[in-house]
């Protein structure tokens, strides 16, 4: 289980989440004019209306929810509910949604929390013996969403902030646990002999930083970061890899772990 909310960020230039819609099916088949074209159609927010008036849905039932974002044309929308601003104008959120990137160039990004939302239930998994901690996605959709900041926010929020787990617990649901479920023998504790695997961090400033968006992906594509805090260094195999925030090693200079297969120490 993650500790953190499932958050997806999405544009209506490419809107990944709505596209299991037979509705998007349209959308998703025309180029940038035509989805500008579609989202105009009167016949196409009807539908659309209909379909999140009928809450049939995770995504439907919380769509009023969603999060503003990056809206030049009026910064003053940003980081507000889809619902609240819509309520204000006495129109439907569909249409608010639709209007607001069509006057942005389909550039407005919407931020929907889908999954962990309520505290309350995530304290009680974290604690419960028969959870374990971690979230992987392989990569994916590193557009949209970014948990990558799940240790530290664990770190800072869960054992700091609110102390449902002590320091040691925190450190040993992100380490000696997985290792020992996936069979990583050589993992996850500090023993002689064992790999020397290590992250330096201090317990009083550990977190993760608010979400931004950078642009390294082959031309030109961006993603979501969170930058660490806290973290003075991480070690892998004796081998210092990074120090306070900064890369440690040359850019040609071996790196001093590998993949992991079947259970197998490294």
């Amino acid at each position: 289980m993650s500790c953190r909310p499932l958050v997806t960020e999405f544009q209506f230039r490419a809107p990944f989440p709505l596209e299991s819609m037979s509705l998007f099916r349209p959308v998703s088949a025309a180029d940038l004019e035509g989805r500008k074209r579609i989202y105009a159609d009167p016949a196409f927010r009807a539908a659309f209306r209909d379909r999140i008036d009928g809450r049939l849905g995770l995504l439907t039932a919380r769509f009023p929810e969603m999060e503003i974002g990056d809206h030049a044309p009026d910064p003053s929308v940003n980081g507000r509910r889809l619902g609240e601003v819509a309520a204000e104008r006495g129109v439907h959120p569909v249409d608010l949604a639709l209007d607001l990137s069509l006057a942005n160039r389909l550039e407005t990004r919407f931020r929907l929390a889908i999954f962990n939302t309520d505290e309350a239930v995530v304290a009680e998994l974290l604690t419960h013996p028969a959870t374990m901690i971690g979230l992987s996605d392989a990569g994916a959709h590193a557009s949209q969403l970014c948990d990558a900041c799940a240790p530290t926010d664990l770190l800072g929020r869960w054992v700091r902030e609110k102390r449902v787990l002590s320091l040691e617990e925190g450190v040993r649901r992100l380490t000696s646990e997985p290792a020992e479920v996936f069979g990583i023998a050589d993992r996850g504790r500090l023993a002689v002999g064992l790999a020397a695997d290590l992250t330096v961090f201090d317990p009083a400033t550990v977190g993760c930083g608010p979400l931004r968006r950078v642009r390294d992906f082959p031309a030109g594509a961006d993603r979501l970061v969170s930058d660490a805090r806290g973290i003075r260094a991480v070690v892998v195999n004796g081998v210092v890899i990074r120090e306070d925030g900064r890369d440690a090693l040359a850019p040609d200079a071996p790196l001093p772990g590998r993949v992991l297969r079947g259970g197998r120490g490294s």
